[in-house]
């Protein structure tokens, strides 16, 4: 593999001296440019882009010919490890992921295979070496994968919910087959992720999305734990350096405390936890990776520029901050818009690392 040229990013998670704040975003290839849609317009439908390692690998490098971003992130889907256990994982227009297939029963959930990632994921482990190739040392992959709390919501609800009926059921009412649901996917998703890594992720991000839905004590047994499972089971050293891991819960800001006990590198924030208090929660423990509201790149470049530099200023001089979104770019965000963001995140926060 070619030498990291730009290291600035696993330099900050790994709370490091770097020359300025390192930027990436979540989504940051997506529907919001052109040039996505148009690849993904040759490819047919998502999944068939996700399917196919070239055209994952040229959607991949394509907000890096335009942004200066410190990182790129593998293009693919949360949902892959349950389209792999055989549930049909297919996409509504409007409607978002679909699967042909629910888990609701004890016999559901004994029925589920462990997937083989190598083999019944191979063209994800495709996609991460086209991409890390063509890369050339530019800047330091991100693989990632769903939570199992997370991956468990579709599942059982068989899609996207608002009110998550089917999987709260499931945890008050059966908290048996809740659990063996959860280990499972926790096993399938550090085979997964250490897999990405073998193939070359060089940082690797749990995406947690439905976390915040839950009651703090719930959080703690149903997600907090199957996560904090994974990261135990996880290369942390490939290519002779740390691969670090990044914890995301949308809506989990009130338990960052507990969440560093997960042992992760760093924790991601959406834009309802303000930065600067949150690390004074953490202190040194774990880096920070967030959280501007992605809302705000609708606004003038000097409206975006001056909710970076108030995000900078929060969080303080010193190591350990990766400037991020608090959650996916919009789709409907003008490119030029992103530009100044990442341009302003670079030129603002020098000043924090002298």
């Amino acid at each position: 593999m070619a030498e990291l040229k730009n290291d600035r990013f696993l330099r900050a998670l790994m709370r490091e001296p770097v020359d300025c704040t390192p930027v990436w975003m979540m989504r940051q290839a997506g529907r919001y440019l052109p040039e996505y849609r148009e690849t993904r317009s040759q490819a047919g439908d998502f999944m068939s882009l996700c399917k196919n390692p070239k055209l994952a690998c040229e959607v991949t490098l394509q907000p890096l010919e335009r942004y200066d971003l410190d990182a790129a992130i593998l293009f693919s889907d949360i949902l892959t490890i349950p389209d792999a256990m055989g549930l049909g994982l297919y996409f509504e227009a409007g409607e978002g992921p679909r699967f042909k297939k629910v888990v609701r029963t004890a016999d559901d959930v004994a029925a589920l295979p462990v997937p083989d990632a190598a083999v019944d994921l191979d063209y994800v482990m495709a996609a991460v070496r086209e991409i890390r190739s063509a890369l050339m040392g530019r800047v330091p992959l991100i693989g990632f994968s769903g939570s199992p709390w997370t991956l468990a919501t579709y599942m059982v609800e068989g899609g996207s919910s608002k009110d998550f009926r089917h999987i709260k059921e499931m945890m008050y009412a059966r908290p048996e087959v809740m659990h063996a649901l959860l280990g499972k996917l926790a096993d399938a998703v550090t085979v997964y992720l250490n897999e990405q890594i073998r193939a070359g992720a060089q940082a690797v991000q749990i995406f947690d999305t439905w976390g915040g839905a839950l009651s703090g004590p719930m959080y703690a047994e149903f997600s907090l734990a199957y996560m904090k499972r994974i990261v135990s089971g996880l290369i942390r050293e490939n290519d002779g350096r740390r691969v670090p891991v990044i914890l995301f819960t949308k809506n989990g800001g009130q338990w960052l405390e507990t969440m560093v006990e997960a042992g992760a590198d760093a924790l991601g924030l959406d834009w309802t936890t303000e930065i600067g208090d949150a690390r004074r929660r953490v202190g040194d423990r774990v880096a920070l990776q967030g959280n501007m509201d992605p809302s705000v790149l609708y606004a003038p470049a000097d409206r975006i520029r001056a909710e970076v530099s108030r995000i900078l200023e929060s969080f303080g001089p010193g190591n350990g901050h990766v400037f991020n979104l608090g959650h996916g770019i919009h789709q409907f965000v003008d490119p030029e818009q992103a530009g100044v963001f990442v341009e302003a995140v670079h030129e603002l926060s020098v000043p924090y690392h002298k």
